[in-house]
């Protein structure tokens, strides 16, 4: 597996390049902003991208849905409890100071077991709800990439509209978890870490 990560836009989001080593086809997930590097880092890698997927609908993380479609024509994939975000990223970064624009519609609604394909690579759709009510996480073997559900020492806001503290916990202890504690945390800001650190050490849900 092929993994790149970028940092993009203002509040500095993880943009990731999930790449196929076989097929050199690509997932982007959460391409937030700075659609140029994006495209750049995919033409560097040798990459063609196949499929854009959102984790959740917060402007930060989908503000260059638009752009990239535009460019690389990937299909646009969000769980259906986030996809009307989409239409109002404009007005959800204006509300913070911030310029968005509006994504296109999604291609495709992903739920809770839907597998991705990427080549020879697959990931599964993991739903966990809290810091939005359609977050998800796409789990591949020994990795999972969780968006703003969890980060190294911490948990993701809820106190935007549709958050919820309760599931989230919920969705870290009962999805999460139970991954495996070697299981590498690619989050939507900051740095990695690994599910078994996090179980133990991280105050908001160790065990």
């Amino acid at each position: 597996m092929i993994i790149h990560k970028l940092a993009v836009g203002p509040i500095m989001a993880n943009c990731f390049i999930v790449g196929c080593e076989e097929s050199r086809e690509a997932a982007v997930i959460d391409p937030g902003a700075e659609v140029p590097r994006i495209l750049e880092a995919v033409e560097k890698a040798q990459l063609s991208v196949k499929v854009i997927i959102n984790t959740h609908g917060h402007f930060d993380h989908v503000g260059g849905n638009r752009a990239l479609k535009a460019h690389t024509g990937a299909p646009l994939l969000i769980h259906p409890l986030d996809a009307p975000m989409l239409s109002r990223l404009a007005e959800m970064a204006g509300a913070f100071g911030m310029r968005s624009e509006n994504s296109p519609p999604p291609d495709r609604m992903v739920e809770d077991g839907d597998i991705i394909a990427v080549g020879r690579l697959t990931l599964e759709v993991i739903h966990t709800p809290g810091h939005t009510p359609g977050g998800i996480s796409l789990a591949a073997p020994g990795r999972v990439f969780v968006g703003d559900t969890l980060f190294q020492g911490s948990i993701g806001r809820t106190d935007f509209p549709g958050g919820d503290f309760d599931a989230l916990l919920q969705s870290i202890r009962t999805r999460l978890f139970p991954l495996g504690d070697e299981v590498t945390v690619y989050t939507g800001h900051g740095p990695e870490t690994v599910l078994g650190q996090e179980k133990r050490f991280n105050p908001f849900v160790s065990q």
